[in-house]
């Protein structure tokens, strides 16, 4: 007769492959949301050794194989019960749980795998010169990339606790393209859908005064439909006369539409352990933020602002040089 022999999970090692003890068999034998492959480490050069110049094997593998599959690992538990999610992309979901309070743990998690992601796939190990079409808008928009340079880095040293600086692009009827630099703290996401959270009663839409403390937090169905009206025609933006056949957004009151393109992680677990605290002006944050400045993948940021031929025009009307086509 064969005996059972225990078996002791071993520490994981700071280089342990994404497929290790870090994540539960059970979610590597029915995984529902699982680590997307880097394209520039489909065959693990990134992962044997790191991205040169900017981050090492062990980071690395800490900040993306590890922190990424533990992240992925939790909102598989997370979601578990939950069919619906558990067939979304990790997008929708951040969405979708961003204004429900209850599923605030949901939220966090997934906004962190959205936006982990976002920031490892725009590096690059190799230098990507910035095409002229993208460089002409953002020099536009800031003045010179010089400016931008300055703007994302310092923003980035100056938040203090970690999060994301996000380069976005605005998109407004009848203007021409503009780039904006916005930061995030922790999971916080860039996407206007997610900038507010739901409350029992929005006490700026209630359509009766509230007489008494105790009616404060009662559900007013009156004076819930009448906020959910104001809130639905505040969600068109500027410049849609005909709101019937308008694409409807659901932003908060004074959103505005907007689509990341970029972003710096300035988690500290991503870039301590190769730059330290920057004691004596040397490394640190702002050694970590330069040098990810040289490693950006510009061909891909183009590819996500999705310029077209009738935004290269301050006047939508006027004609497009030749020379000025995406």
């Amino acid at each position: 007769m064969m005996r059972p022999r225990l078996r002791i999970a071993l520490r994981p090692r700071v280089n342990a492959p994404s497929q290790s003890t870090l994540l539960p068999l059970a979610c590597r034998s029915r995984s529902l949301h699982s680590l997307v492959p880097l394209e520039y480490n489909l065959k693990g050069e990134a992962t044997g050794n790191g991205i040169a110049k900017f981050l090492s094997p062990a980071a690395f593998n800490i900040a993306w194989n590890q922190y990424q599959t533990h992240l992925l690992a939790r909102l598989n538990a997370l979601v578990a019960d939950n069919p619906e999610y558990q067939s979304r992309n990790v997008k929708d979901i951040l969405l979708n749980t961003a204004r429900e309070p209850s599923m605030a743990t949901v939220f966090n998690h997934a906004s962190m795998i959205h936006n982990n992601h976002f920031f490892f796939k725009h590096l690059s190990p190799n230098t990507v010169a910035v095409p002229e079409t993208l460089r002409s808008h953002l020099e536009t928009s800031f003045g010179s990339l010089e400016t931008l340079r300055r703007e994302m880095i310092y923003t980035a040293v100056n938040m203090f606790g970690p999060g994301f600086v996000w380069l976005v692009k605005t998109s407004q009827p009848g203007l021409p393209v503009a780039f904006k630099v916005l930061a995030t703290y922790a999971a916080g996401s860039p996407y206007p859908g997610a900038h507010w959270r739901r409350q029992s009663v929005d006490m700026n839409t209630l359509s009766q005064p509230v007489h008494r403390e105790a009616d404060a937090g009662a559900a007013q169905p009156s004076a819930l439909e009448a906020g959910k009206a104001y809130l639905d025609a505040s969600a068109f933006g500027a410049g849609k006369r005909d709101t019937a056949t308008a694409k409807k957004v659901e932003y908060a009151p004074g959103g505005t539409d907007l689509l990341p393109v970029l972003c710096i992680n300035t988690w500290e677990h991503v870039w301590l352990w190769d730059y330290g605290f920057g004691v004596g002006g040397q490394g640190g944050k702002l050694g970590y933020a330069e040098k990810w400045w040289k490693h950006i993948n510009w061909d891909l940021v183009l590819k996500e602002a999705d310029i077209q031929r009738h935004q290269m025009s301050a006047n939508p009307g006027a004609p497009v040089a030749a020379n000025a086509a995406a």
